[in-house]
Parts: structure tokens; sequence; C-alpha cells
């Protein structure tokens, strides 16, 4: 199938992410009520849009119910352990979300082309993780895997503009910008992660992403189609009246360290 480069509209593109993100909504309370655990991983190369997506899929879930991971390298104490051991303790308990940002998969993307593993450690990676996906799935954790596709033109164009804007410049990192002369290596790599690991039951779902909009409107219909969720019927709330002044006596504001008033200076 072709892609579709061309933008899509903003007013279109807002109305419906704030539609979907309703119905995300609704879907976290059927995951409280109905005690679902739901992971969902967001791969992809870098700056392919993950971290944005994952920001929209959150951004009006509870914090309680639904939380992002995103781990930092391994201490060396981790390093030492079952691969997958880390990751294990993040995983949802009942009624809960965990979205990763990046998940174990860095074994099969960046690890492997990077060589920050040896043979046997991606070998054996390869081996378990469709093991390891299988038992969640058993154990009835509701699993989905979504990997961001970005063009190598619209990457590098990516690349420029964080290089170019102070506020982003932080989500650049020498081996981001090393990922350009390796784009064939991350290809490869990533090709043979899907052949292993892409499974009827724990299947990847690839996300054009080359209009961010698209991707991440794509991708939360797409996940809200996966779970068959229903809206909970929530008890009605009603404001209580206030109680009638008990005799409350306010400090005296001298007694008080307030913030300054930063704002009153822009009005000037």
């Amino acid at each position: 199938m072709a892609r579709k480069t061309e933008r899509l509209p903003r007013k279109i593109y807002e109305e419906e992410l704030f539609r979907l993100q309703g119905e995300l909504v609704k879907l976290q309370e059927w995951v409280r009520v109905e005690g679902a655990r739901v992971v969902v991983i967001f791969e992809g190369r870098d700056a392919a849009g993950k971290g944005g997506s994952v920001k929209r899929v959150a951004e009006y879930l509870n914090p309680r119910i639904a939380r992002i991971t995103a781990l930092p390298a391994p201490t060396e104490r981790q390093r030492t352990q079952w691969y997958f051991q880390r990751y294990v303790e993040h995983l949802p308990a009942a009624g809960e979300i965990v979205l990763f940002d990046r998940s174990w998969y860095n074994r099969a993307g960046v690890e492997r082309v990077m060589g920050f593993c040896t043979e046997a450690e991606y070998q054996r990676f390869l081996h378990q993780c469709p093991i390891f996906e299988e038992l969640l799935v058993q154990d009835g954790i509701l699993l989905r895997k979504y990997w961001f596709s970005v063009s190598d033109a619209e990457q590098e164009r990516r690349f420029r503009a964080r290089l170019d804007d102070p506020m982003r410049r932080w989500k650049l990192s020498p081996m981001d910008l090393e990922s350009i002369t390796r784009w064939e290596d991350y290809s490869r790599a990533k090709d043979e992660m899907m052949a292993r690991t892409d499974r009827p039951e724990t299947p990847w779902y690839d996300v054009e992403s080359d209009d961010k909009r698209r991707a991440r409107i794509n991708m939360i219909a797409h996940l809200l189609s996966t779970v068959p969720y229903y809206e909970v019927e929530r008890p009605p709330l009603r404001l209580p009246e206030r109680p009638p002044a008990g005799g409350y006596q306010r400090p005296s504001r001298k007694a008080i360290t307030y913030v300054p008033d930063h704002a009153a200076t822009l009005e000037s």
C-alpha cells in the first residue's frame, strides 16, 4: 500500500483526536471495572513519532491507571539478570494500562545494531521473546505491538528540525544521529525481528508515520478497535452545598511567603 504523505488538516485531526481520546477514557474505565490488564508497545526508528503518540494516548487518562514506561539503560546489576526481568516488574496489575515507550525490543534493534549485546544474547532473545509474549497473553494480558515506520528523508528532516530548535534539541543524541549512517543495518534488524516475533497470538501492527497526525489517529483508532470495551455507567455526581462559615480566621497574609507575581510584569 502506498504511503499517504499528505498532511491531515489540523481541524480534522484535532476533532478526531479529541473524539478518540474520549473513547480512550471509556476504555480506561472498562479496564478499571473489569480488572483488565493492557500492555501497549510503541517501537520504531528514531524520530518516527512514538513519543508523541504515547503522549496523545495518555493525555486525558488517569496516571494511576495508565502509566508510561520508558526505561533507561540497564544498570550493571540488571545486565546480569534474565533479560526480560526488569520489564516484568513494570507489567500491569488488574485495572492498569502500561504504555511502553520502547520495550524489550531494544535488544532486537539498537542493541543488535550498535553491538551492545552478543550474538548469543541476540539469538536467545529472538527465541525467548515469542514464548515470553505468549505467556503474557495466556495469562490474560491484552498485548498490542505497534511499529512506527518513517522514511529516511522524513527522519532526516525531523533530525534537522530538532537540531535547529533549542526546545527540542534534547531529543537528539549521538546515537540518534548515527542511525542515519546505519539505516540499512536497522532495516535488516527490523526485518529479522518481525520475521521471528510477529505471531498470530502477538502480531505486530505497522503505523505509517511520515505524517504524525495520521499516525496518531490511525494508531489510536486501531487500538480501540482491538479491545472489547464498553462504556461504563457511572453514578451521577452533584456538588454539595457549602456549609455556613464556622468562624475560621485566615492567618495574616504577612505570615505567608508568596510566589512573586511574575505575570504582573508582563502587563506593564
